[in-house]
């Protein structure tokens, strides 16, 4: 992982200030296979004069009339587009061309309709300043099926959204969308074998007719394994329905035998099925196109590996022209040749590859908006078709639907971190770099049960790990803490500047509320650089401000993720979620201990602690609030061997009331068990409810101070820590108002909002040198009294400071102090400290 990531450092750095380029700065995407510049020009302010006998359709037409100025009457240029003649096998494929421009006229070669199409939009991106260059152009796909599969779970796209991909695709040179949307219930169960309600039929005939006019394949899938009956009503009812679907204009079809379980997964039936299609529809029409399935089995993580069972089934039952789709090794997986080597020679065919990214239906908090790497460009005769499943997010999915176009066209030529530079520019021209910096930070996927995981924030990552590495071992380095700095000072205008400059405000919709945490984050990574530059200079009282300030910010960030985007699954809002953020929360969490300094012998030291016998958690800080005591969640997979633990315990003034937990497992329960204590020594088994997992108690018995999970098998567990949380309060909630203002901890306070003024005994001695107050106010005067053992009030601090210093020597008679907050709201006291 360490050598990926080096190697993926390397390739960012060595692009970052490249596009896509060709000779003489024509960008043609995606990139012809062979291209000759000669550095001439012709004038493309002109009419043309158009000759040939190949018989262009209306999009070809329009295509040229944008192109050329057909007002000017002047001398016209000749288009002469023929058939092409030559028998170079590549040239005899769907959507190949030659394009030639020369001083006396444009001469282009087509295999067919598509080729025309493809090889005006090569012109169009010629085109420059009204001159055209003159240029030798040979061009072909390496893949005969290039696009998308909207496959996924959630809100499927809109027509809008749909139209948009088309225009977007014809541009590209993709030719292929695949309905398929999981949550469409006429093509899924309940309703795959009812027709389309009116209204539905008429935006699929739009549709069609829109993937027509930018020469792109419309393929719809029905998915009728969740219910199927191996009967001939319901092989009647999939002809109905694929029959009023030609009706609409579909001219390609698929059958989706995914993610399904029971009677719907035999092979044996799946194949018989699709044979029966094969025959009585797909070779009765003469105008259809191949027909594609997806098995059950379309991974193989999840197929089985002995001969002669599903996959072989089908490769030896199902007909020779039917496709089969395969998604990698896993579910979520890279493309490799290897991969596809294995499952070619089960099927017995090229397999058509279901890329599952930039699909984002398992981290639904995150946007995905990274390079498209991971792509194998020595496999072009290994597969029979590409398409990427993307995000519900129609237009952000763009991004790497670019980069699929190219690398699709032409695998050898293609370079995953130009492509993507390449992307932010043609998709956002207005305001590119603000918008590759946006998608630089927000491209992983966080941990998610598929284990896929995407490289962010890769300029900076090294950055911020050498000064962490230096940081930990007490050592500041103002030349990385200034280009961390600079970073986050990037990112603060970003959000704006995409807001006020992108002319797509569907794109700006879609990405909206990650705009608003991007902002937010951008705002707490510089308060936190400020936090560094006072603790460096030793200004306690600035470094206090800039902590308050960083965390409003960090209230702000979690108020975003627990707003928007609140869907059932993965609810949230994550932006910067791999490096960024987990720098910010390392650097807060840590200035714990540069306010508070440890005492290991304080009778008033909180005990609140996380308990653990195992290493990997010895360093794990404990997000703390008024409310809750929770293990900070581990990103990486944690394993736990036997009799080890995981846990919390809290001081005696807290009183446990809830309990809630999310380790992510199959098997938390077997060999493991939840358990309490009331002095840690003797322990009773908790007995709840939980799924994957996942669970929660809703009332803790009396007395408990000690919660935790342990692994009582004999095998290492191997669970996800996302949540380990115990809702408290105060044992004594009317009465003890010092609970939080002595507990050394930074992470609670104490408010007067309900009063105005706290009393709180001091217990000062020879070694008390100053009392030190931390609290946070709105900049409104408070007042600090002394209180002597007779009960005189002398004023010793009167202002609207938050990081208030009191010498000894101003303390000599008093027994306690009074703070009054004059009725300042939201006056909060975060920690009183006798040094």
């Amino acid at each position: 992982m360490k050598l990926k990531h080096l190697l993926l450092t390397a390739l960012f750095l060595s692009f970052v200030t490249t596009a896509w380029t060709q000779t003489d700065s024509y960008t043609i995407f995606p990139n012809p296979q062979i291209i000759n510049l000669s550095g001439q020009k012709i004038s493309a302010d002109v009419s043309y004069k158009l000759e040939g006998n190949f018989k262009l359709k209306p999009n070809s037409l329009a295509l040229l009339n944008e192109i050329f100025n057909v007002q000017n009457k002047s001398k016209p240029l000749t288009v002469i587009i023929n058939p092409i003649t030559k028998t170079d096998k590549n040239l005899q494929i769907s959507g190949a061309y030659t394009l030639k421009i020369t001083a006396k006229a444009i001469e282009i070669a087509v295999y067919d309709n598509r080729s025309v199409f493809y090889a005006l939009q090569t012109l169009k991106q010629l085109k420059k300043d009204n001159s055209l260059p003159t240029v030798d152009i040979t061009d072909f796909p390496d893949v005969l099926s290039r696009g998308s599969v909207e496959g996924f779970y959630g809100t499927p796209w809109s027509h809008e959204d749909r139209i948009s991909q088309f225009k977007f695709y014809g541009k590209l040179k993709l030719n292929t969308y695949i309905y398929g949307p999981k949550d469409d219930p006429y093509h899924s169960s309940p309703n795959w074998r009812k027709p389309y309600p009116a209204e539905n039929a008429k935006q699929i005939k739009e549709l069609v007719q829109e993937a027509n006019n930018n020469e792109v394949d419309f393929t719809w899938a029905i998915h009728p394994g969740l219910d199927i009956q191996w009967n001939n009503a319901d092989r009647l009812a999939i002809l109905n329905k694929l029959e009023w679907m030609y009706d609409l204009g579909i001219r390609s079809f698929a059958v989706f035998f995914d993610d399904i379980s029971g009677e719907g997964t035999k092979a044996e039936k799946q194949a018989e099925l699709l044979n029966y299609i094969q025959k009585q529809f797909i070779e009765k029409k003469k105008d259809v196109l191949p027909l594609i399935m997806c098995p059950t089995e379309y991974n193989k993580a999840w197929s089985d590996p002995k001969p002669n069972t599903y996959l072989d089934i089908l490769g030896d039952q199902l007909h020779p022209s039917i496709q089969i789709m395969w998604t990698g090794d896993r579910v979520i997986d890279d493309v490799s040749k290897a991969d596809l080597d294995w499952i070619n020679k089960r099927i017995k065919r090229k397999a058509y590859i279901w890329w599952n990214f930039p699909v984002s239906d398992y981290v639904r908090d995150h946007l995905l908006m990274g390079a498209a790497y991971g792509l194998d460009t020595t496999i072009k005769n290994d597969l029979s078709g590409f398409v990427s499943n993307p995000m519900e997010r129609a237009e952000a999915s763009k991004l790497a639907l670019f980069s699929v176009a190219l690398y699709s066209w032409n695998l050898k030529s293609y370079e995953p971190m130009a492509a993507w530079h390449a992307a932010a520019k043609y998709i956002m021209p207005e305001a590119a770099t603000a918008f590759q910096l946006f998608n630089e930070h927000n491209s992983d996927l966080g941990p998610n049960g598929h284990r896929y995981r995407r490289e962010e924030s890769v300029i900076i990552k090294p950055v911020i790990d050498s000064f962490l590495t230096e940081y930990k071992n007490n050592t500041y380095s103002t030349e990385l803490a200034t280009k961390i700095k600079t970073e986050f000072e990037r990112i603060i205008p970003v959000t704006q500047e995409l807001r006020d400059k992108c002319l797509n405000k569907n794109l700006i919709r879609e990405i909206d509320p990650w705009l608003t945490q991007f902002n937010l984050l951008g705002k707490a990574g510089l308060q936190t650089m400020l936090f560094l530059e006072a603790k460096e200079s030793g200004n306690k009282a600035m470094a206090w401000d800039n902590y308050l300030k960083t965390k409003m910010l960090l209230d702000s960030i979690q108020i975003v993720d627990k707003t928007f985007n609140q869907n059932p699954y993965q609810p949230g809002v994550k932006t910067g979620s791999l490096v960024l953020m987990p720098f910010v929360k390392t650097v807060f969490d840590e200035a714990q201990n540069y306010f508070i300094p440890t005492i290991a012998n304080s009778e008033n030291h909180s005990t609140t602690a996380l308990i653990s016998n195992t290493e990997k958690l010895k360093n794990q800080p404990l997000q703390l609030s008024n409310t809750s005591i929770a293990i900070s969640p581990v990103l990486e997979v944690l394993n736990l061997n036997p009799q080890e633990y995981l846990g919390i315990r809290l001081d005696k003034s807290l009183k446990a009331k809830e309990f809630h937990f999310n380790l992510e497992s199959n098997n938390l329960m077997e060999g493991g068990a939840f358990e309490t204590s009331v002095d840690g020594l003797n322990w009773q088994t908790l007995n709840l409810e939980q799924k994957r997992g996942k669970g929660s108690l809703k009332v803790l018995t009396d007395g408990v101070k000690y919660i935790r999970y342990k692994n009582d098998s004999a095998n290492s567990k191997s669970l996800f820590l996302k949540e380990f949380k115990v809702i408290v309060e105060a044992e004594n909630k009317n009465t003890d108002q010092t609970i939080y203002v002595q507990d050394y901890s930074i992470a609670t306070y104490l408010e007067l909002n309900a009063k105005n003024e706290l009393n709180l005994p001091l217990s000062l001695n020879k070694q008390t040198k100053t009392i030190s107050l931390l609290v946070q106010n709105s900049n409104k005067p408070f007042e600090v009294n002394q209180i002597s053992k007779r009960g005189k009030k002398t004023p010793i601090y009167k202002g609207a400071g938050n990081y208030i210093v009191i010498p000894s020597k101003q303390l000599k008679k008093a027994t306690a102090i009074e703070i009054n907050s004059n009725g300042n709201k939201d006056f909060r006291i975060y920690e009183i400290l006798e040094n």
